[in-house]
């Protein structure tokens, strides 16, 4: 489905990563890819990973995406070595521990600009360098989730994040859309990430949403990639700055 195009996935941490479930499906589908990795120590890692899952070895590259010089970076090696850009995933967020607990009244200052620029900002800041490589269009998939749209227990600061990123998709989809470049978000279900376990309380909400489901179960990283597949691949080019719930219908519930 994705043979002869080429991309790159911001945001893999490990095996459990909705963004590795992605990579998978990516592969899978015949792309060229590229993955990013922070710091030095998940490099071992991420590469022994790869060794084991992937039959085509993507290209690892170091990027920490609050340094302008390192996303350039990524770039540059990704025009000498790729020449062309097709498809970028962004799954990149962060907020403090203590930002994700209590009451959002008690965001600190410092740790609503940390989320804000990690979550939000970074998806406009990974594309723009990325547009000489797009000349002939592309797609850009990046995650959110419900607590962007409704108050969920423990989210706090992260959904606002999360609300300010679907605006972004579409402000970014419209400004784009006359280069042909595709901007959507994926909305998933909770699923059992390291991320995730950040959340208070997070196991008992993993249970109440199967419940609740019309569905009647959690959802799993295979079918989020099969939807970054999906947004990537031909058969969504009628589709631009959405974001697309995949989460067993849970948003369609009242409760």
């Amino acid at each position: 489905m994705l043979q002869g195009k080429k991309g790159i996935v911001f945001g893999v941490a490990n095996r459990h990563s909705l963004a590795w479930f992605i990579t998978k499906a990516l592969s899978g589908a015949g792309a060229q890819l590229a993955i990013t990795y922070q710091e030095e120590r998940f490099e071992k890692k991420l590469k022994k990973l790869m060794e084991n899952e992937l039959d085509d070895q993507p290209l690892a590259l170091p990027c920490d995406i609050r340094d302008d010089a390192q996303i350039e970076s990524v770039y540059q090696r990704l025009g000498e070595t790729f020449g062309q850009l097709d498809f970028i995933i962004h799954s990149v967020a962060f907020a403090s521990r203590e930002d994700l607990e209590g009451k959002f009244i008690h965001t600190s200052r410092e740790g609503f600009l940390l989320a804000m620029e990690i979550s939000v900002f970074s998806l406009a800041a990974i594309i723009k360098p990325a547009l000489p490589l797009m000349d002939k269009g592309g797609n850009i998939v990046t995650l959110t989730y419900l607590g962007g749209q409704r108050a969920v227990p423990n989210y706090n600061v992260m959904g606002v994040a999360k609300a300010a990123l679907e605006s972004s998709v579409r402000y970014l989809a419209a400004d784009l859309g006359e280069q042909n470049i595709r901007v959507n978000a994926l909305s998933p279900g909770p699923i059992n990430t390291l991320s995730s376990r950040g959340i208070k309380g997070f196991s008992s909400f993993l249970d109440h949403v199967r419940q609740k489901t019309p569905l009647q179960r959690n959802i799993e990283g295979k079918e989020v990639g099969d939807a970054a597949l999906f947004l990537c691949s031909d058969l969504s080019r009628g589709i631009t700055g959405e974001t697309i719930y995949v989460d067993a219908g849970y948003h369609i519930m009242g409760s």
